[in-house]
């Protein structure tokens, strides 16, 4: 491969399971492509495949991509366009499986693998006799303390596996958790023939993974400042046209919505990262060294990731059954809101239901969207959310929905339910740790029968990153007015476990060298209250101009189980944008400075 390609265009076609069902068939028959990709797996998807499996044994896999593969699948063999895909799930063999039989009802011959070893559930008791204690990344409680039962547990495995599949001569490779980033890794490293050591090349292709690990993110979806783009319709999903030293253009076909500017590529670069050294099973990838440029229309060249030595450790995504929940939304309007609120909680949660400590968990917000003197009754409204979450399914399920519905006549004025279930759902807790990566014992399996080992690369023990250099204060600008931060900074923000990012860029050196100094851990902790209490760190990445901030327990025990209206804090960037702080008039352009003479005139300041 590496004597004849010069460039290796890889193309993904799923973000998370449920995303656009005709990409796949856009991405093959829009252009040129070497190589398609879909991510289908995050921590709560695993759970979701958990209940499915549970139902059928032969489930667990990402049942769209299946029919995704109906549509494109000749055209891919016609092509040579290899597929690569975590699709596989809890259960990478039944979907290798069932994709022969759909290969054999299409008249098609496919070289299909899988890969395994991701699964740990049946080898826990093993490795908590050897001394391995499964401690939680965060709490570092080990799994024995918590005293909970695994109902998944997946290490993150790397590219390797997908490297030596299509080395063997495998047109279609399913992945069950591998990493994100390591969808394109294995292909580049087999396309260009890398070895196992080449840290900088192999970080070239983690940093192209993690742009195109979320489709259209990386080309105007989700975008700070997508009233710029001037075609923000349907946004294409991306393509990295990588080479051999790693270097990748970061593109989408001709023709498609949305646009590939530095911007849009430095929000996904932000998305969901902690420590600018970004560890994957395969490298560390010090995206302090993304160096961005451009290189025409819709077109951005990254080059410069730096690589070093891969963990020794192996993340694992473990979950646990944590119990059931149930939530009633009511409507309150006009006025008195927060004595409305007050009656309802004193009405159901203490008089009715016996108060907040019946359940193991009770959660009450008042959410305020409304405004006075409304000029539609829509704006009056404001809601009270009340979650309750406990072991025992009776008691959140039918017991909490009796005692909603008997409230709704003896209640607070004009008193009605948005939303009430009569039954609760359950929910996964999930469950970061690591285990060292010599007690994993991943193999390629053909459906020949063929079984190949997965090579190892040499690893080093990783020190914890050490923080930012201290910041010297500098004067500020006397000349400030109060404004959003969102004037002067772009923003995006994800979700790790029971952990929030929020990865902030300006949009010129001017505003970075303003922003660096003045955003600090403080100050973001009085922009973002729910954060007072917590810790927060911070990362500076200056080639893209950008803060990055990690906010622990933000999410309590992950999307899954938390409370917090924005479970994924997708909105998280964006509310920090809105929050008013001192900027220096010079960092604003001319129709920034109208609408804050606007704002003084009326006196809205």
């Amino acid at each position: 491969m590496s004597a004849t390609r010069d460039i290796l265009r890889i193309g993904n076609c799923s973000g998370y399971y449920g995303d656009r069902f005709a990409a796949a068939r856009e991405m093959v028959e829009g252009g040129p492509l070497d190589v398609l990709t879909g991510d289908y797996l995050a921590e709560l998807t695993m759970m979701i495949l958990w209940k499915s499996r549970r139902r059928d044994p032969g489930g667990g896999y990402a049942t769209t991509f299946l029919a995704q593969m109906e549509q494109v699948l000749g055209t891919c063999l016609d092509r040579d366009i290899k597929v690569v895909t975590n699709a596989g799930g809890l259960n990478p063999g039944g979907l290798a499986i069932e994709l022969g039989r759909l290969a054999t009802r299409l008249g098609l011959h496919p070289s299909i693998a899988h890969i395994e070893g991701d699964d740990i559930l049946d080898r826990i008791p093993e490795l908590q006799r050897q001394g391995h204690p499964l401690a939680h990344l965060s709490s570092g409680k080990s799994l024995a303390e918590a005293d909970v039962e695994p109902v998944t547990a997946n290490v993150y495995l790397g590219g390797w596996g997908i490297t030596e599949a299509l080395r063997a001569g495998a047109d279609i490779v399913v992945c069950p958790r591998v990493t994100d980033a390591s969808l394109v890794v294995g292909p580049a490293a087999w396309a260009f023939d890398w070895r196992l050591d080449d840290w900088d090349r192999l970080a070239g292709a983690v940093a192209a993974g993690h742009i195109l690990e979320c489709g259209p993110q990386a080309t105007g979806g989700n975008f700070s400042f997508f009233s710029e783009l001037p075609n923000r319709e349907r946004p294409g999903y991306p393509i990295a046209e990588i080479a051999l030293d790693g270097s990748f253009v970061i593109t989408k076909h001709a023709g498609t919505g949305g646009a590939v500017t530095a911007e849009t590529v430095t929000a996904q670069v932000l998305y969901e990262i902690g420590a600018p050294d970004y560890l994957n099973p395969d490298v560390v990838a010090r995206f302090d060294t993304i160096n961005l440029s451009g290189d025409g229309t819709d077109r951005v060249r990254v080059s410069g990731v730096r690589g070093l030595p891969a963990p020794d450790t192996a993340k694992v995504c473990l979950n646990y059954q944590g119990g059931y929940r149930n939530s009633a939304t009511f409507i309150l309007t006009g006025l008195d809101i927060e004595a409305k609120a007050d009656h309802a909680v004193r009405s159901l949660v203490i008089d009715g239901l016996g108060g907040p400590d019946t359940f193991a968990e009770t959660d009450i917000r008042l959410l305020r969207t409304d405004v006075p003197d409304a000029p539609e009754n829509v704006q009056a409204e404001a809601r009270l959310r009340i979650t309750v979450k406990d072991a025992d399914e009776h008691k959140v399920g039918r017991r909490f929905f009796n005692a909603v519905a008997e409230f709704g006549l003896s209640s607070y004025p004009g008193m009605y339910l948005e939303r009430a279930e009569r039954s609760a759902s359950a929910y996964g807790v999930y469950w970061p740790t690591l285990v060292p990566v010599d007690v994993l014992r991943p193999e390629i399996v053909f459906q020949d029968g063929r079984r190949l080992p997965v090579p190892r690369p040499p690893t080093a023990r990783r020190d914890a990153r050490r923080g930012d250099a201290p910041r010297v204060p500098q004067a500020m600008d006397d000349d400030t007015i109060l404004a959003p931060l969102g004037w002067v900074a772009g923003a995006r923000s994800g979700d790790k476990g029971g952990d929030a990012n929020i990865g902030l860029w300006a949009r010129t050196d001017e505003a970075f060298e303003w922003l660096r100094n003045y955003l600090d851990e403080d100050r973001l902790r009085g922009l973002l209250t729910e954060a007072a209490e917590l810790v927060v760190e911070r990362y500076e990445l200056p080639n893209l101009r950008a803060v990055n901030f990690v906010v622990r327990g933000l999410l309590g025990d992950g999307v899954a189980a938390t409370t917090r209206p924005d479970p994924q804090a997708k909105g998280l960037g964006e509310y920090v944008r809105s929050r008013f702080v001192e900027i220096p008039r010079a960092l604003l352009h001319e129709g920034h400075a109208a609408i804050d003479q606007s704002r003084e005139a009326v006196g809205t300041r």
